[in-house]
């Protein structure tokens, strides 16, 4: 097995991106590595993102975006604590195409590791993330670690 030194865990501030942290918090310890956090922020409600008079696209909106502050808040709280026990882990924030971003830290901070969430492929999942997971596994250029939520 190579050496791994540098673990990325990529969250979209879901509400089940906390597993992943806690994998990525529990190998870098496991192999010694310098563990990343990547929170990418994609809105799929965004006006710019659809061109429709839907009336509920609003409402929906809201409740997506208090949904990713709310598990944001949650995860900065399991990484402050694994901070405060000497854990360093390196942050980022990025605003754009998830795919791109995601590959644009990769190569940048050069991860060997990097730990993802397995999204159910629900109809709404898929057709914001499906195709992401899709698309990171044909250009990324390091492993890939994909976390398994149950949702029943």
């Amino acid at each position: 097995m190579e050496e791994v030194k540098r673990i990325l865990v990529v969250s979209r501030s879901t509400q089940y991106c906390r597993k992943a942290v806690h994998y990525g918090v529990s190998l870098s310890q496991q192999y010694d590595a310098e563990l990343f956090i990547l929170h990418v922020i994609h809105d799929p409600f965004s006006p710019e993102k659809w061109n429709l008079p839907i009336p509920f696209l609003r409402s929906l909106r809201e409740e997506y975006q208090k949904t990713q502050r709310d598990t944001k808040k949650e995860l900065d709280n399991i990484i402050a604590s694994e901070k405060n026990r000497g854990m360093l882990i390196k942050e980022f924030i990025r605003d754009g195409d998830p795919v791109d971003e995601i590959l644009g830290v990769v190569e940048a901070e050069k991860i060997d590791l990097m730990i993802l969430l397995a999204h159910e492929e629900g109809h709404l999942e898929h057709l914001f993330f499906g195709r992401d997971n899709e698309k990171l596994l044909r250009e990324m250029p390091c492993s890939i670690l994909f976390v398994k939520h149950e949702l029943f």
